[in-house]
């Protein structure tokens, strides 16, 4: 018998996912009603935040006409991969993890998880194509203004969200064709892949992303500095760059963070809340605001 099932034997069931099904059902994680409780307000807490972050991202983005700009584009795209995370995600996992108990089922487990490696994927392409950006600004800024177009970034930011589903579909298809094949127990929601895959997906979502990032931003840096010795206004240039290259590290910790990150470097985002708290954008023009200095 798997170590996950409950022996009949075993009492009242008490500590089972599935409580009328003691011979199939996986044993829950039971801790005492606070520590549970807890877990619950922060992990829900979380997620609301980060709701509410990311939409006011894509409000201001949305709203003002300032702000409609290839960059702000691809930022755009980071918020609508992070708001979907937790909303669809996030509390989903966090009742998975809390309880060790999944109880929408085998098909919505398998949808979940491919919904998950979705926005992860294009939430990793999206910080890259940031990373793109302010290379191709910095180091080759006449062929920025030329050829860095919204039409083109439209373009790129498509191929990036197709690119994730195709490869979530590619790398999660016995689990979409076949739903709760590697479950042990009722109440269990498991992905299990190959070495093969493991490894691909390693270097897909993490290594090869995070390798590009550190070169594009090493080539920033040093351009950065040799413009300003040229341009002799260090402080124009290196603060501009500094702000940005902290943000691409931090933008890979969590969706939550990424807006608190906006909020503290780009003064455009700060002004936007303002405005949208205070009920502002309401006004007739309001898209119009002066939002870049």
């Amino acid at each position: 018998m798997s170590p996950r099932l409950r022996s009949p034997l075993a009492g009242e069931g008490v500590d089972l996912c599935y409580p009328l099904l003691l011979n199939t059902s996986c044993r829950r994680t039971l801790r005492p009603l606070f520590e549970d409780s807890f877990l619950y307000v922060l992990l829900f807490s979380v997620a609301l935040l980060t709701v509410l972050l990311n939409l006011l991202i894509i409000i201001s983005i949305s709203h003002f006409c300032q702000l409609h700009t290839p960059t702000n584009l691809v930022l755009l795209s980071l918020a609508c991969s992070d708001l979907l995370i937790s909303l669809l995600v996030m509390p989903l996992e966090a009742q998975h993890f809390i309880s060790a108990c999944w109880f929408l089922g085998p098909s919505l487990c398998s949808v979940s998880c491919a919904l998950g490696f979705v926005l992860t994927s294009a939430s990793v392409g999206s910080i890259l194509l940031i990373s793109l950006d302010l290379y191709v600004a910095i180091c080759q800024p006449l062929r920025y203004t030329s050829e860095v177009t919204m039409g083109w970034v439209q373009l790129v930011l498509g191929l990036c969200w197709f690119c994730s589903v195709l490869y979530t579909c590619s790398i999660m298809q016995d689990s979409l064709r076949e739903p709760g094949r590697h479950s042990s127990c009722r109440g269990d929601c498991v992905m299990v892949f190959s070495m093969v895959s493991g490894v691909v997906d390693l270097l897909v979502t993490l290594v090869v992303p995070v390798s590009m990032v550190v070169v594009l931003y090493l080539r920033v840096f040093t351009a950065a500095q040799s413009q300003t010795r040229q341009m002799r206004s260090p402080r124009v240039v290196a603060g501009t760059v500094a702000r940005r290259i902290c943000l691409g590290w931090l933008l890979n910790f969590n969706p939550c963070l990424n807006p608190l990150m906006y909020a503290f470097f780009y003064p455009w985002f700060r002004k936007s809340i303002r405005l949208i708290v205070t009920l502002r954008i309401l006004m007739p023009d309001s898209n119009h605001a002066t939002m870049l200095q």
